[in-house]
């Protein structure tokens, strides 16, 4: 990996310390909310050449379209290790990399569609880290993301600014992050932003 920033040096930390439990963190709601949202994204893909960036433990292999080749990282060596397990259990054969996404080891254009799920809210440098997205996506391939936002609504905001600080301490995400506009500055096009839940879960499809 490339040097890293202290900034990005202190999110690998953390999610290497949380790896052991973050499946157990979010059991009650990937079964109630996320699973189904996950199922939706990744019908969505293109092509059979896909990027999946920030993998985590690999709570996407089960809703990887057939007869695609799909390359999968993340930054956190302890997070990739679990994906590692997962994919073994599975009997998948995924390609595996440590790589951090505001530096991707990749050439220009030869993913046909990235994907990522609740990534945006951790990378410290979230313009940056999409910038490489649409970098290492063919030009028109499409971007699939799912990520939680700030809220549109003034009250909510302010309280999800006001207890960010703790959440990033203690899970490792921003919850008051704007991603749509992120998305948009850098550079990708916003093709669909589909509000699945309060105003705050969105699944965003863009174009590199």
């Amino acid at each position: 990996m490339k040097t890293e920033s202290k900034n990005t040096e202190a999110a690998r930390k953390r999610y290497n310390r949380i790896a052991p439990f973050y499946d157990f963190m979010e059991g009650l709601v990937e079964r109630s909310r996320y699973s189904g949202w996950r199922e939706l994204l990744w019908s969505k893909v293109e092509g059979n050449k896909i990027l999946e960036v920030g993998v985590g433990t690999g709570k996407n292999f089960l809703y990887y379209p057939a007869h695609t080749k799909i390359t999968a990282i993340d930054f956190s060596e302890k997070m990739l290790s679990r994906a590692t397990e997962r994919a073994r259990k599975l009997g998948m054969e995924i390609a595996l990399q440590q790589m951090d996404v505001q530096n991707l080891g990749f050439e220009d254009g030869i993913f046909d569609t990235v994907v990522a799920t609740f990534v945006f809210c951790s990378v410290p440098d979230p313009i940056k880290g999409l910038k490489e997205i649409k970098r290492v996506c063919k030009p028109g391939g499409k971007v699939l993301l799912l990520e939680h936002v700030l809220s549109a609504n003034p009250v909510l905001s302010f309280l999800m600014n006001l207890v960010n600080p703790l959440v990033v301490r203690t899970m490792g995400p921003n919850i008051n992050r704007k991603t749509v506009e992120n998305v948009a500055n850098s550079g990708l096009k916003v093709e669909k932003v589909t509000d699945l839940a309060v105003g705050i879960f969105k699944l965003m499809e863009a174009r590199a």
